[in-house]
């Protein structure tokens, strides 16, 4: 046996979805080679590694049973029955004693990465947004895990137990730090209508603390302290990371904080941060129902840095299936990095690898590609009300989780809770060992 042959996989019928399914474990996760037959007479007259996906086993070679998910079409409410399987839940148990996995774990990887749960009817926060509450992956109590990972590796054992000439490529872990930039500078550079707003706000609050900050930072004697920029690019330099920055590009509204995208110190500020890492669009709270607005901020945003903004993430972490993405796919975004939830750490879509988006409604695969998040600080600090030692055990928890699957660890991040300061207070020292960290 050839250790560059490619495996060859039966199963009885194609379709979208079983071709979407295998080249996520295959292609994007163990990065190996395969061919799909329907022809059984090629299949066991092969002396290739193989393996049977289907109802029943056709011969004595590897089989892993079908529920039949990826042979349907559309979106219906599917039963959850859960099997317990080397120490986690698992979907679709089948019951077959031929088969070498107790569930069928196509059908379950497809779920989890297309979102399926998410296309169905469900009650949405107040951001219009499918809760981590709500999701299978926390019910099972997996969250934390990146089970599709998992799994695909407790394949690629089973298939090289059979087949120990098998060989697959060796798949490195990845760090990719990643900003988002909500608000640039907490006083400066916000315009003096909402400078003496600002007055009057902490006037009516009694922060005089805030107000003496404030115009020490208006009179230029003290340094903005969401201006945290040169500590950033020094983590760059000191840890060799290439981060992505999402750049909130909009006009102001209620939750939409940055500056003016007028103002000429923040579009420079744009250009310097454009000269140490990639840039992407943070698209403002109401794009997800504003096609026009989506695109005049990203048409905005690649003036200012002279390149074309092809990644993103949304801002809020407002993602609805497949609209969102659909329009993302319109503009010719062509990298997302808004998978995972605002209130939970975790996997949301169950990988630690990027994929391509499938759209259940149009039943095809795209060329948008999703890059998911582990973690980010405000789920930790707002949600979680951890402070800073249980933040740490957290992360270091899960950056372990995506080393021993040699995942890609995506950590979400902002410039506020590097100012060290009130509620952040203990957050820097934080950031700089998630970096130590996921950088080793």
């Amino acid at each position: 046996m050839n250790p560059m042959d490619p495996l060859l996989i039966y199963v009885p019928k194609k379709s979208n979805r079983l071709h979407y399914t295998f080249r996520v474990v295959f292609k994007e996760i163990l990065k190996a080679d395969y061919k799909i037959t329907t022809d059984l007479d090629e299949f066991q007259s092969s002396d290739l590694p193989k393996f049977i996906y289907g109802e029943k086993a056709l011969s004595d070679d590897i089989f892993f049973k079908s529920s039949g998910l990826l042979w349907k079409r559309g979106i219906e409410s599917l039963e959850m029955e859960t099997i317990d399987f080397k120490g986690l839940k698992a979907l679709f148990p089948v019951y077959d004693e031929n088969t070498v996995i107790p569930f069928d774990v196509f059908s379950a990887i497809f779920f989890f990465i297309t979102r399926y749960e998410e296309y169905l009817p469900f009650v949405r926060d107040p951001h219009g947004r499918f809760t981590a509450r709500l999701s299978r992956s926390s019910q099972m109590n997996i969250l934390e895990k990146p089970v599709v990972n998992i799994w695909a590796l407790q394949i690629k054992d089973i298939l090289q137990s059979k087949y120990p000439s098998l060989k697959f490529p060796e798949v490195k872990y990845k760090f990719i730090p990643t900003y988002d930039i909500d608000s640039a500078f907490a006083y400066a550079q916000k315009g003096p209508v909402r400078s003496v707003g600002g007055y009057f706000i902490d006037l009516k609050e009694m922060r005089w603390a805030d107000m003496v900050q404030r115009t020490r930072v208006l009179a230029g004697t003290e340094k903005d302290p969401f201006d945290t920029y040169e500590l950033q690019i020094g983590y760059q330099k000191k840890y060799n990371l290439h981060p992505v920055y999402f750049i909130l590009f909009g006009m102001y509204g209620r939750y939409d904080k940055n500056s003016s995208i007028r103002n000429r110190v923040f579009r420079q500020l744009i250009k310097t941060l454009g000269d140490y890492a990639s840039i992407g669009i943070h698209p403002s709270y109401n794009t997800v129902t504003d096609p026009e607005m989506l695109h005049r901020q990203i048409e905005d945003l690649s003036k200012v840095i002279n390149k074309e903004i092809t990644c993103s993430r949304q801002h809020f972490l407002r993602l609805m299936f497949p609209g969102t993405y659909r329009m993302l796919i319109e503009n010719d975004i062509t990298d997302d990095y808004t998978m995972g939830y605002a209130s939970m750490p975790g996997f949301r879509a169950g990988i630690c690898s990027t994929y391509p988006f499938y759209n259940l409604d149009m039943e095809e695969e795209t060329k948008l590609r999703i890059h998911p998040f582990a973690v980010m600080d405000g789920t930790l600090r707002d949600y979680l009300n951890y402070g800073p030692v249980e933040a740490l055990e957290k992360i270091r928890q899960l950056i372990q989780e995506v080393k021993n699957v040699n995942g890609i660890f995506i950590s979400l991040w902002h410039n506020e809770p590097l100012s060290d300061r009130k509620r952040w207070t203990g957050w820097r020292k934080v950031y700089e060992e998630l970096l130590k960290m996921a950088a080793e």
